[in-house]
C-alpha cells in the first residue's frame, strides 16, 4: 500500500486543496516544494486526461516515489466549449486569475444568465514510479456569474456559479467547497481506490 505521495503542482492554491481531500488518508503528503530539481512538465495535450497523465507520470519517474496530478478545464456552452483545456492560460502564457475571469466575462457580455451554463471538468492521476497509471474524473455544473463574487478560492472561482447552493465558489469556504467540486469529486474516487488497492508497491 502507498505510504507516501507526491502532489505534482508548484500551484500553492492547489496543493493546500489537494492536501485537504488527501489529509486524513493516513499517507504523507509531499509537494514539488521538496523536489526542487523536478522538471517542469510541459502541458501540452490535448485533453485533460492527457496532461494529468503525463504530470504523474514523470513526477513519479523524477521523483521515485508515486505522484498524484490533475488537470481542469472549463467548458462554456455559449463559446462553443472554450476555454475548454486551456482555461488556465485563456488570457495568455502569463495570465493572472484575474485576466482569465476578466476576459471570460468580456466574451459573455450580453448573455443572459440562464444561457451562461458551464462546466468544470477534472481528471486526476496517480501513477507509481514503474508507469502504472489510473485516473478519475469530476465535473461540476453551474452558471458563468456577470461579475467577480467571493474572495476565496483561485482560478475562475468568482464567476462559476453553483445553481443548487446559490453561491459562486468564491463565495464557499474551503470545507463547502471540498465537498462539492469538480477536484473534490475526482479525488475522492482516486482516494477511494488508493485505499483500496494493492496494486501500487509502496517505494
Amino acid at each position: 500500500m502507498v505510504k507516501e505521495l507526491v502532489l505534482a503542482t508548484r500551484n500553492r492554491h492547489k496543493g493546500a486543496e489537494l492536501a485537504a481531500l488527501l489529509g486524513d488518508s493516513g499517507i504523507a503528503i509531499r509537494t514539488l516544494a521538496d523536489f526542487p530539481s523536478a522538471p517542469e512538465v510541459e502541458e501540452d495535450g490535448t485533453t485533460c486526461e492527457a496532461n494529468a497523465m503525463k504530470k504523474a507520470t514523470e513526477i513519479a519517474r523524477a521523483t521515485g516515489l508515486t505522484a498524484i496530478a490533475d488537470d481542469t478545464g472549463l467548458e462554456v456552452d455559449a463559446l462553443g466549449g472554450r476555454p475548454g483545456v486551456h482555461a488556465a492560460r485563456y488570457a495568455g502564457e502569463q495570465a493572472t486569475y484575474e485576466d482569465n475571469c476578466r476576459k471570460l466575462l468580456q466574451e459573455l457580455a450580453g448573455v443572459p444568465l440562464p444561457k451562461r451554463t458551464a462546466r468544470f471538468l477534472t481528471v486526476a492521476a496517480i501513477a507509481s514510479p514503474g508507469g502504472e497509471v489510473h485516473t478519475r474524473q469530476g465535473i461540476l455544473d453551474g452558471l458563468i456569474t456577470e461579475d467577480c463574487r467571493g474572495d476565496g478560492g483561485f482560478g475562475y472561482d468568482p464567476v462559476f456559479l453553483v445553481p443548487v447552493i446559490g453561491k459562486t465558489l468564491a463565495e464557499l469556504t474551503p470545507e463547502e467547497k471540498n465537498r462539492v467540486s469538480h477536484r473534490a469529486k475526482a479525488f475522492t474516487q482516486l482516494r477511494t481506490w488508493l485505499e483500496q488497492s494493492q496494486s501500487i508497491q509502496v517505494v
